[in-house]
């Protein structure tokens, strides 16, 4: 069942936006940017969608755009235009001439504002944040696929369950997505733990901005210490590729190696693992708690990508099928 949208008044708007009400209500009435609902009092009452038109709107027009000319225009088609304004800038990424380039679908409008908001993007310095895809829920996931499949899915549901878990494995795993934040407000604590155990990292709401955009920055080779050089960026860390099962698999099997390589190798990934896991878990209370998470992860995360490397290379050595 599709949750219900989310009310705002013309302040909350203005607030979630950064788009000043007096702005808000010329846009209203003198370009029909906005069509709110009235209450019986006569009070207006603006949705999720116009949420993010509003953030969309802001951006465009400070980067140049006329009101008149983006007024009547959906939250596809305006961030259509963003992305074409941002285009160069990507480009620039991609040939390693500016910031690591980053893809990102995301369910939920609220969400979807969020990360379009200034405070997000200042959170992530050295990084050239691309929206790709905005779905109202996950059931709005296109049959014949996204547009191109994203470095990151960031997901925001009301309530996480069993249906929410299979649905989120569907879309991460038919476009193959490397990674996946998915923020909930009630959930199982089955549905949570399985979820974790597949790679997903899952938190519960509330989740300031600037943490939201620690845990982006903690799958990614960044410093977080400095000013973010081209050569800094990196690349997004890559997702565990063996589970616990295997490694405990591996880690039994006698080895012909005199020092037992193949086994202190699994052992040290599980361990880097569960680090990393804890490290994205752990409890913030100020930004500062959330950056040094976020280094402990993203550092945790990179020694674990290069001992799946070594374990790779003794497993060849040994004739062991990791698969």
């Amino acid at each position: 069942m599709a949750e219900e949208t989310t009310q705002h008044r013309i302040g909350a708007v203005s607030a979630l936006s950064g788009v000043p009400v007096p702005t808000l209500r010329v846009w209203e009435s003198r370009y029909a940017a906005f069509v709110p609902r009235k209450t019986a009092g006569q009070h207006r009452l603006y949705s999720d969608d116009d949420v993010l038109r509003a953030t969309l709107l802001r951006q465009l027009t400070e980067a140049g755009h006329a009101i008149s000319t983006l007024a009547r225009l959906d939250a596809a088609q305006l961030g259509a235009r963003l992305q074409a304004q941002r285009g160069s800038q990507w480009q620039r990424a991609a040939t390693g001439q500016g910031p690591r380039p980053v893809s990102m679908a995301v369910v939920g409008l609220p969400l979807a504002t969020r990360v379009q908001s200034a405070r997000f993007l200042d959170a992530l310095p050295g990084v050239a944040l691309r929206v790709t895809e905005t779905l109202a829920e996950l059931s709005d996931a296109p049959a014949p696929g996204l547009r191109e499949p994203p470095d990151l899915l960031l997901a925001r549901v009301g309530s996480l369950h069993l249906t929410t878990h299979t649905a989120v494995r569907r879309l991460v795993a038919q476009y193959r997505v490397p990674h996946t934040i998915v923020l909930y407000s009630f959930g199982q604590e089955r549905v949570v733990e399985a979820m974790k155990a597949e790679g997903l990292i899952v938190r519960r709401e509330p989740l300031a901005d600037t943490e939201l955009a620690e845990l982006v920055r903690a799958l990614l080779l960044v410093d977080t210490r400095a000013p973010t050089r081209a050569a800094d960026a990196g690349a997004l860390i890559p997702p565990r590729r063996y589970s616990d099962q295997t490694l405990a698999r591996v880690a039994a099997i006698p080895s012909t190696v005199l020092c037992e390589c193949p086994r202190h190798v699994a052992e040290l990934i599980s361990q880097l693992a569960s680090f990393e896991q804890y490290s994205q878990d752990c409890l913030s209370n100020s930004t500062e708690d959330a950056r040094l998470h976020a280094q402990l992860s993203a550092i945790s995360g990179s020694a674990r990508a290069l001992f799946e490397q070594a374990l790779e290379m003794v497993a060849a050595h040994e004739g062991i099928a990791l698969d």
